[in-house]
């Protein structure tokens, strides 16, 4: 593979992989080394990456794999401590910023269903791509996206009753 066809193959799936990394890590900085690592993965065996069919699948099956790696190897304890800490800052927060809430309550979904609802309704890929993308059955991937819906719309619905009862007090 030519310098010119990886840049036109792989390299244009950089802002791709960096926004997908940091759904993943929550860190621009950490986004930014997991797709500048893979991207020299990439570089190094451009000679390879030729036998994949859908390279952009590959590359975002691989971001999942550098991040949940990374992720491993974070202390537990302290990323629970932030999440508690997050969350009930989430509800101190004026109803203004609700996409500030819908994001953190997507941030709080359990992993598969984190990435399904990005993919989907951020991303917006089709039901099969993510089958593919996430080596998931298509039924799992509606579940996981209905199930993760679901949560955020409950979420969402307790949100706006507390704000309803502050408000009334």
């Amino acid at each position: 593979m030519t310098q010119e066809t990886f840049k036109n193959t792989v390299f244009i799936l950089k802002d791709e992989m960096y926004r997908f990394a940091k759904r993943f890590v929550m860190s621009s900085d950490e986004a930014e080394d997991v797709v500048q690592d893979l991207m020299m993965k990439f570089w190094q065996k451009r000679d390879e990456l030729e036998q994949f069919g859908n390279f952009k699948s590959y590359a975002l099956k691989s971001v999942r794999n550098e991040c949940l790696n990374r992720l491993k190897h974070h202390d537990v304890k302290i990323g629970f401590a932030d999440m508690q800490l997050h969350r009930s800052e989430l509800y101190s927060m004026d109803v203004d910023n609700l996409k500030d809430y819908i994001i953190g309550f997507i941030n709080q979904l359990p992993e598969k269903q984190k990435m399904v609802i990005h993919l989907k309704d951020v991303e917006e890929y089709d039901v099969s791509e993510i089958s593919e993308m996430l080596e998931m059955e298509e039924n799992a991937v509606r579940v996981n996206l209905m199930r993760a819906r679901q949560k955020v719309k409950e979420q969402i619905s307790q949100l706006m009753s507390y704000e309803k009862r502050s408000i009334t007090r």
